[in-house]
């Protein structure tokens, strides 16, 4: 997963979405023309069933009134009834408009998202049931058009990332069946390369599946870290060997284990220590620490890259988060799917642990904290 490194992660323009059409002046001047028309004069009121008392109470006071004075200047029954009841009926369509205005605001806006536009918003002015379920309905509209861009950005990244590889292989296969190259180890160890990604990709997307669907069962075993922290350094020594990266491996005390699923650990440790050979500088060391701290078993993998912003260290952990990383690296983008560390954090809550970005001065340290439990013999 491609993360955002220190500086500015570059703005982007809103793409246009297929199927949506924005609203016009016309519209505008239509929806500013009906909140002209909108009097909320009992918006203080924090409840419904006051509201409505208060609207009752005012009528009938208003329609007693209007009776008191025709009787007083002897206008009689005839005339003052109709007069009270009409201004009665005025006075409520009008308070009683701006009551159900955010209702109406809501109708029209769920029927925009059946449509597809997730921007609409209600007006919410009022403190009472209908203002809280008017930000209710907001908050919704807010998270719907969230999920719909990730959907569509998921659909485009993984399109890429699928494209990539089934393209090279295709190539490469036509080129051997022409009689261009040769089925030789070097084309054929190519080709596997190209696999094996497409294969990561499909492990990566059914791990989202499984994401989505819940929690997974573990399966809990005494993982000797030495052993697995070893082992994930050296498939990481394959990442990019041109970059000449060494990975250091240090725990304490040397026999430490810690109670764990080790399939779904070694997953943890080789996706963070992907992001770390992403990002680091050539020759330079991406180290991996394993020490018990309190009641914790802390897991480390710390690179010397540029580092990350402290207010992208939260973001980076949320599914879909791509950025690119600052030009001293000499790459404006790292592709990737975004769901790497939306994956790692996943695997280390089922867990019961956490991961967070360290506060370190220079690089970057992606610190996993697992519960210390009691190891069986």
């Amino acid at each position: 997963m491609s993360v955002p490194r220190h500086g500015r992660t570059p703005g982007r323009l809103p793409r246009p979405v297929p199927g949506r059409v924005a609203p016009g002046p016309g519209a505008a001047g239509a929806a500013a023309r009906v909140q002209r028309l909108d009097v909320r004069p009992l918006d203080r009121l924090s409840s419904l069933k006051i509201k409505l008392g208060v609207l009752v109470a005012a009528t009938v006071s208003l329609a007693a009134f209007l009776t008191w004075a025709g009787l007083h200047f002897a206008l009689g029954p005839t005339r003052t009834l109709p007069v009270a009841v009409l201004v009665s009926l005025v006075v409520t369509q009008l308070l009683a408009r701006g009551m159900t205005s955010p209702l109406r605001e809501m109708t029209a806006a769920a029927r925009a998202m059946a449509s597809g536009d997730y921007s609409q918003r209600v007006r919410a002015t009022s403190r009472d049931e209908v203002g809280q379920l008017a930000d209710a309905f907001n908050t919704m509209a807010a998270d719907l058009e969230q999920a719909d861009l990730q959907r569509r950005e998921l659909v485009a990244n993984v399109s890429h990332e699928l494209r990539t590889p089934v393209a090279a292989l295709r190539a490469q296969l036509e080129n051997v069946v022409d009689g261009v190259e040769e089925p030789d180890r070097a084309t054929l160890a190519t080709a596997l390369a190209q696999t094996e990604r497409l294969t990561h990709l499909v492990s990566t997307l059914l791990d989202l599946s499984r994401l989505e669907a819940g929690a997974v069962a573990l399966d809990l075993d005494d993982v000797p870290l030495r052993r697995m922290l070893d082992e994930a350094a050296g498939e990481a020594a394959l990442v990019a060997p041109w970059k000449h990266l060494s990975f250091p491996v240090r725990v304490e005390p040397e026999d430490l284990v810690v109670r764990a699923d080790e399939a779904r650990l070694h997953q943890v440790v080789a996706n963070l220590l992907q992001n770390a050979v992403r990002h680091s500088p050539t020759g330079r060391p991406v180290a991996l620490h394993a020490t018990r701290a309190g009641g914790e078993v802390w897991l480390e993998v710390v690179d010397q890259g540029p580092g990350i912003a402290p207010d992208q260290r939260q973001k980076v952990f949320e599914r879909f988060v791509r950025g690119n990383v600052p030009a001293v690296t000499g790459q404006h983008s790292t592709g990737g799917t975004g769901l790497g560390l939306a994956i790692v954090r996943w695997a280390v809550q089922l867990h019961g642990g956490q991961i967070e970005v360290a506060d370190t001065p220079t690089g970057c340290t992606m610190r996993v904290r697992l519960p210390q439990r009691p190891v069986t013999a």
